[in-house]
This record gives C-alpha cells, sequence and structure tokens, in this order.
C-alpha cells in the first residue's frame, strides 16, 4: 500500500521528534528541564474553569461551526480596544491556531503557490502549507543581527507569479522578532503592489517588551481585504490544551469559504468555546503581570546566555522565545549528547535545535531555541546546564 507523496514529504516536528531522548533520560532517573516546547507555567485564570463547570445543559451539544456567539462577541470586543472593528462576519472560531492556519492556506494555495516566511520559522507553518500542496519560499535571517527579516530589498527577490502570501509571526516565533509599524506599512505597500495575502499570527500581541507598543496588521485599513489574523488562547492566556483559536478577515469571500471547512470538520469543541469567552472578557491588567514576568524571564536568560563563551545571542523584543548561535557545529548532535550521555547533578536540559525551523539547507545546525516559560530559579538552573554541558561536549575526546 503506497502513502501520498504528499505526506511522505512532510517532515515530523523538529520541537517533539527528540521527545524519545528525554523519555530515556527519565527513566534513567534524570530530571529534564523541557525549554523545547511554548508550554507556559503560569497558572491558567480559574475564570475559564468557573464558566466550564457552570455549564449545566443536559447534552452537550455541537456549536455552531462558525463558532458560540457569545465567544465571538468577546473577541470582538477584545479587538476593539486595539482600534480594531469587527462584527461576526469578520470571525471564524477553530480547533488552536494550528487549524486556523491549515483552513486559510487551504484556501488560498493552488499546486506549486507559494508562500514567503522569514526563516527560522514555526516549524509547522512547512507542515500546513505542505498539506494544501504549496511550497516556503524562505526569507534568511542570521543570529548576528537578531534575525531581524523586514527589509523590502531582501522580500522583493523572492517575489513571483506563484506568490501567494507572506506568513508571519509578530511578535515572532522562534526569534522573538517584532516589527515596527514603518516595516508593517511597507510589508502591506509590497502586498497591494504585487497582490498577495499578509498571514498575520499574532497569537503573543501582548508579549511585547521594553515598553513598546504592539502593533497589529488589522490596524492598516488600506489592506483589510487581504490582512488575515490568526489568533489563539493558547500562549495569551496559558490555556494550550482548550485548543480554540480563531481567523478575523473582512475579506468576505475568504470568510465564506473558510466556512465550508469549518463545516466539513462540524464545529469547535463547545465547553473550551465558553471557557475561552470569560477569557477574552478579562480586565486588560491581567497582561501586565503576565508580560512583567515573562520579561525578567527573557532579560535573565539573554543575559546568562551572553556570558557563555561562543554563544552569539540578540536580546528578543517579544513572545517568549530566545534563539541563538552556538559554539558547535551540529546543535542536533549536541542535544542528544546532553540527554543520553550528560548530566549535572542528575540534572539535563531539552532545548530545540534550530534547523528544522529553516527552509534552506544547511542553515541553522549551529542554533538552539529556547522557550522561557518556566520560573526563574528553573531558567537560570537550565543556562548553567548548557554551560556545563559545552565545557564538557569540547573536552569530550
Amino acid at each position: 500500500m503506497k502513502l501520498s507523496s504528499r505526506v511522505l514529504g512532510i517532515k515530523h516536528s523538529a520541537i517533539r521528534k527528540f521527545y524519545v531522548y528525554a523519555n530515556k533520560a527519565k527513566a534513567e532517573g534524570k530530571k529534564v528541564y523541557y525549554l523545547n516546547i511554548g508550554q507556559p507555567d503560569i497558572t491558567t485564570p480559574e475564570i475559564f474553569m468557573e464558566e466550564v463547570r457552570k455549564y449545566d445543559a443536559r447534552v452537550l451539544e455541537y456549536a455552531p461551526s462558525e463558532g458560540i456567539p457569545s465567544l465571538m462577541d468577546a473577541i470582538i470586543d477584545y479587538y476593539r480596544r486595539y482600534g480594531m472593528v469587527y462584527d461576526r462576519h469578520n470571525v471564524l472560531i477553530t480547533n488552536g491556531g494550528s487549524e486556523a492556519l491549515t483552513f486559510i492556506l487551504s484556501c488560498i494555495l493552488d499546486p506549486g503557490d507559494e508562500v514567503i516566511i522569514p526563516e527560522p520559522y514555526y516549524t509547522n507553518y512547512a507542515t500546513f502549507i505542505a498539506m494544501a500542496d504549496g511550497k516556503v519560499r524562505p526569507l534568511t535571517t542570521v543570529p548576528e543581527d537578531g534575525y531581524h527579516y523586514a527589509d523590502k530589498e531582501k522580500i522583493l527577490p523572492l517575489i513571483n507569479e506563484k506568490t501567494k502570501a507572506i506568513l508571519l509571526a509578530n511578535p515572532g516565533n522562534p526569534t522573538g522578532n517584532i516589527l515596527t509599524r514603518a516595516e508593517m506599512g511597507m510589508i502591506c505597500d509590497l502586498a497591494k503592489e504585487h497582490d498577495f495575502y499578509i498571514i498575520a499570527d499574532e497569537v503573543y500581541r501582548e508579549f511585547v517588551y521594553d515598553g513598546k507598543e504592539m502593533t497589529s496588521f488589522g490596524q492598516f485599513e488600506d489592506v483589510e481585504d487581504r490582512v488575515i489574523i490568526v489568533d489563539s488562547i493558547s500562549k495569551r492566556f496559558s490555556a494550550c490544551g482548550a485548543r480554540v483559536g480563531c481567523v478575523i478577515t473582512k475579506n468576505h469571500e475568504l470568510h465564506g469559504n473558510l466556512l465550508k471547512l469549518a463545516q466539513g470538520r462540524l464545529c469547535a469543541p463547545t465547553l473550551e468555546q465558553i471557557g475561552a469567552a470569560a477569557l477574552y472578557r478579562m480586565d486588560p491588567s491581567y497582561f501586565d503581570e503576565v508580560r512583567a514576568e515573562y520579561e525578567h524571564r527573557r532579560n535573565v536568560v539573554v543575559d546568562a546566555l551572553r556570558s557563555i563563551d561562543g554563544v552569539v545571542c540578540e536580546k528578543p523584543g517579544g513572545s517568549f522565545y530566545v534563539t541563538c548561535k552556538l559554539p558547535v557545529e551540529n546543535a542536533e548532535e549536541f542535544l542528544i549528547w546532553l540527554l543520553e550521555e550528560f548530566d549535572d547533578q542528575g540534572e539535563t536540559v531539552m532545548f530545540a535545535p534550530a534547523e528544522g525551523f529553516y527552509a534552506t539547507p544547511g542553515l541553522g545546525k549551529s542554533e538552539m531555541r529556547i522557550a522561557y516559560v518556566l520560573k526563574e530559579e528553573d531558567m537560570r538552573r537550565s543556562i548553567e546546564i548548557i554551560r556545563l554541558g559545552l565545557e564538557a561536549y569540547k573536552n569530550r575526546k
């Protein structure tokens, strides 16, 4: 029996495929600090659980395919805080941001169409594009300048007759890069001039540091017909397991066709939508404490990484990730060695090697991504283990 060439061409997750080594290390009695995945340790707001527990219907029914009205209205009110005006015909509730992206790409791509993505990028973008028979057109960046990509002269050569969209995480995953309003305006101008969509993955919107103000692509009215916003409660409210996301678009033709796919999968989970509606209606002050905590963790991690000889690390402006260059030829081999052969006082670390975050062959081999989602003392200890591991790895022969 033969599988499709499409699925055979998709790679395993560059983030999750190393769990076999971590599980073995745990079975051997080692403590593993998990820095490889964006799973926050911030407590999920209790109001989510309260709303779910209050649900008293005798039958747990299907939700509407487009989403529960109370959740859609809560999202609309949330965006109004940022000066963006939407109605229910602009919102589609999805099973997390991942389904939002797969729906969008399925709607806009024909076989062979291209999506420009700054690399390194969230690894699942490549999976979602491949599922729609599209191709990644990488916009290459380097660690030495903080993975900056918003340069017109870099983007223009990548645009051709097959370009259907540019896909941007802002703030970025895995780099933490954030765009200025002027840079976003430049990208909007290119989208108008060359007729492509802007897919704006803004799930880390509130996590912008150093006193900077987050700008959304939804605030640029001159491209409202080609901007597609992806949102989710996973990171913003530390509710990754709830799997509630949404697509925001004022392109009515696109929305109508997204709804076809939503109807095909029936609905997003009813109880999680009820809880999510309560999260979106929380007082905005909730984000102040969470943002301050992540900013502090970022500072701790970056300072510790910069103290390691040979590490190249620029300070990210947002999200809760940092990607840096290690003084090794192959970060994947170093990670496997950390998990299989190294420990300090019975403890070791798991990070995400960055090669899988690139489409260009050979890039990212010496880089790693860290998610600073653990409390300060655990982050300090984790970076200390990496430092000790690098010293031992260098001298292992």
